[in-house]
């Protein structure tokens, strides 16, 4: 079992930075691929960037590519989504998941376990 608590949203200024955190709790989360999705009023949930359980390997959505970073550390049951030059476009809540012994999806049915969500606004 993985509980997974997002934070870091908040309003920000297009342009700007923001950096989210996913705090997992149990003794798997070294064993999870880890995804951050997000999903916009009136769309579906969509999938952001993904790291393997090493994090050895990551992947990202084209329209984040370049702009955000997501990262881990197994040691703090923690994974980053380091999120620059954001665009209001960006603007939705955002989802950690992990899925235990898998790779990594990006579709959200392949994950087990999910956040409650951040919100993250961007403003023009």
């Amino acid at each position: 079992q993985v509980q997974l608590e997002e934070s870091g949203g908040g309003l920000v200024q297009a342009g700007g930075s923001l950096r989210l955190s996913c705090a997992a709790s149990g003794r798997s989360f070294s064993r999870c691929a880890m995804g951050w999705f997000r999903q916009a009023p009136g769309k579906e949930r969509e999938f952001v960037a993904g790291i393997s359980w090493s994090g050895g390997n990551t992947y990202y959505a084209d329209s984040v590519k370049g702009r955000f970073t997501i990262s881990r550390d197994n040691a703090k049951n923690t994974v980053y989504l380091q999120m620059n030059s954001l665009k209001p476009e960006d603007t939705a809540v955002y989802y950690c998941a992990a899925d235990l012994w898998g790779s990594i999806a990006t579709t959200p049915t392949s994950y087990e376990y999910w956040g409650q969500g951040t919100q993250v606004t961007v403003s023009s």
